[in-house]
């Protein structure tokens, strides 16, 4: 599902991945058609498989709960959409906020929006760079249930947490990033009796 070889990221002169190499296994059958992102024609089509939530939420803040979801929806040319907004909202518990403008929304309000926002289109992939910033309890609750659905539907998720205890409940697979390569990577079933604290230590150590 996913295949990086390589990867080498900079901020300016800070380089932050050096050639990382990482590889994810489909959650379910496969349902799309490895695509690849050097190709022009291909872009487009990786792009309506993905779902993102980054730790800011990058809503419209002059639009409301709604709007910010129709906007997303049109453009991937979702069908049945009022339906859906309606769906979406329920999930991530804003139908109370569906007309109110984002930017009378707390930070957490903001996330759980975000988050309804990647799902909306039932992407094949999601990436989740650290969701749980600015979520309370009730909204991390919340997106435990949005992560634990969205794998029963054989979606894949791929997720970058500092919360260690939820990541060990939540995940099938660590890998264990230091230094802009990935120091150590393990199947739930390989840790054995060992905690992912315990792992996350050995790795580092490493």
């Amino acid at each position: 599902m996913i295949d990086v070889r390589k990867l080498v990221k900079r901020f300016g002169l800070k380089t932050v991945l050096r050639g990382l190499d990482f590889h994810v296994e489909p959650a379910g059958p496969p349902e799309i058609a490895p695509v690849g992102l050097r190709e022009a024609h291909g872009a487009a089509e990786v792009r309506r498989t993905l779902g993102v939530v980054s730790h800011l939420p990058l809503l419209y803040a002059d639009l409301t709960a709604e709007e910010n979801l129709r906007f997303y929806g049109r453009m991937y040319g979702l069908p049945g959409l009022d339906a859906r907004i309606s769906e979406v909202l329920d999930l991530v518990g804003l139908s109370h906020r569906r007309h109110d403008l984002v930017r009378t929304f707390s930070r957490g309000m903001q996330q759980r929006l975000a988050i309804g926002r990647a799902v909306l289109h039932d992407p094949q992939v999601i990436l989740f760079d650290e969701p749980y910033t600015g979520l309370d309890q009730d909204a991390s609750a919340m997106l435990d249930d949005v992560l634990r659905s969205v794998a029963t539907l054989g979606r894949t998720v791929v997720m970058t947490s500092h919360d260690l205890a939820r990541a060990e409940d939540l995940a099938s697979r660590f890998d264990v990033l230091s230094r802009g390569t990935i120091a150590a990577s393990a199947g739930r079933e390989e840790l054995g009796g060992t905690n992912l604290l315990a792992f996350y230590r050995q790795a580092l150590a490493g």
